[in-house]
């Protein structure tokens, strides 16, 4: 089958196209198409996402994703028979709120013939709450138009699910990677972004628990908030992780924050505070000067604690797979460094963490969960179908 992924949480308009065969745990996956229109540029200007401005973008974006993605093209079909017109009074009741949407939608969607596509999965949460609303509503019109079932995704399941297209039987090919082996349970998932820190135990797919989470800022939102006290641009993880690199991890002996105690637990908000006086007790020039060393060794802080707490997990479960998810996955320290940490104290387990791109906000992460949960005898209905920015995996 054929499963068409939106993704729309954020600041990121993604529409993935995937071809899926067979039942987990092993399942057959080839990822056909992945577009993603950044709103990176326009958010920079403010120093973090808009939620106003993602969700006009997002309402600029689908369309024009959705025809890249499935390569649409222009063949119309009859829109006078009384099926079609009910179909249309449906989605401009889906798309009200969005005027400029629904316009476009009627003009250049409504004309297409039904693609091969034979499931929309979409985020519904967590998120910020406007945005999921244009990618959830754009879905259950597409939904509504071609009748294809459609299913609502967790945000965070996806970045961990992601990592089916590197095993298995996967189709997808990661450049310069041996393609691991099929993921094996218990497993553990540290799912780090910019919006949540959470250390997952996986039972089974769809049996989760979160063992523990950050108290405070989750760690993608401390390296925002460091970037722009050190004079870095947005988004700040790939700022820092770049000036890092020139920099002594060593320099400054920033905190980590509850790393010792015996919980699962992380807290961010301490080391952001102990960088920001560090900040506050240098001169512009001697910032300027020091970005890198500061940089490094905020980013060493933020890494031993995300290390240390994941190994401690990891021992206790006697995990089989241990697998990266979230935009912080792309960080390339510390990938490198839970491999390491992995390999020395549990040499047995596989240690599993998707290629970069698929690491940030995608439309195949969605797609790939989706699949997994349609296949597993759920599915919503675009007359139900909503958003809920609190939403989390647990709770399904």
């Amino acid at each position: 089958m054929r499963v068409l992924g939106i993704e729309t949480s954020c600041d990121d308009t993604a529409i993935a196209l995937l071809e899926a065969k067979r039942e987990l745990p092993s399942p057959e996956l080839k990822l056909l198409k992945n577009i993603v229109s950044s709103q990176v540029k326009m958010h920079s200007e403010y120093g973090g996402v808009v939620p106003g401005l993602a969700k006009r973008e997002h309402q600029k974006n689908l369309i024009p994703v959705l025809f890249e993605a499935l390569e649409l093209n222009s063949m119309k079909h009859e829109t006078g028979n009384m099926k079609q017109a009910q179909k249309i009074k449906n989605i401009e009741k889906i798309l009200e709120r969005y005027d400029d949407l629904l316009e476009e939608f009627k003009e250049k969607v409504v004309p297409i013939e039904k693609p091969a596509v034979d499931l929309i999965a979409v985020t519904h949460g967590p998120g910020l709450e406007p945005a999921l609303w244009v990618g959830v509503n754009f879905a259950r019109a597409l939904s509504a138009l071609w009748d294809i079932p459609i299913i609502g995704v967790d945000h965070m399941e996806g970045h961990i699910a992601v990592n089916l297209l590197q095993c298995g039987n996967s189709k997808f090919k990661i450049q310069n990677s041996k393609l691991a082996r099929e993921i094996e349970f218990p497993a553990i998932s540290l799912a780090v972004s910019g919006g949540h820190t959470q250390l997952i135990l996986i039972k089974n797919w769809m049996d989760y628990e979160i063992l523990g989470e950050t108290l405070d800022d989750a760690a993608g939102e401390a390296f925002d908030k460091v970037a722009r006290l050190i004079g870095l641009g947005f988004p700040g993880g790939p700022e820092i992780e770049k000036i890092a690199k020139k920099g002594d991890p060593k320099a400054f002996d920033f905190p980590r924050p509850i790393m010792n105690r015996p919980d699962y637990n992380f807290s961010f908000s301490g080391l952001k505070t102990a960088v920001m006086y560090k900040v506050k007790e240098m001169t512009e020039k001697e910032i300027k000067s020091r970005q890198a060393d500061i940089a490094a060794s905020f980013q060493q802080a933020a890494i031993d604690t995300l290390v240390k707490k994941s190994i401690k997990a990891a021992k206790a479960h006697n995990i089989k797979t241990f697998m990266l998810a979230g935009g912080v996955a792309a960080n390339t320290a510390l990938r490198e460094q839970m491999k390491e940490a992995l390999k020395k104290e549990l040499p047995e387990a596989q240690f599993m963490v998707p290629e970069i791109k698929l690491a940030t906000d995608n439309g195949a992460m969605i797609a790939v969960a989706g699949y997994m949960r349609y296949k597993a005898g759920q599915k919503s209905n675009w007359h139900t179908l909503k958003a809920d920015s609190s939403k989390l995996i647990t709770e399904e």
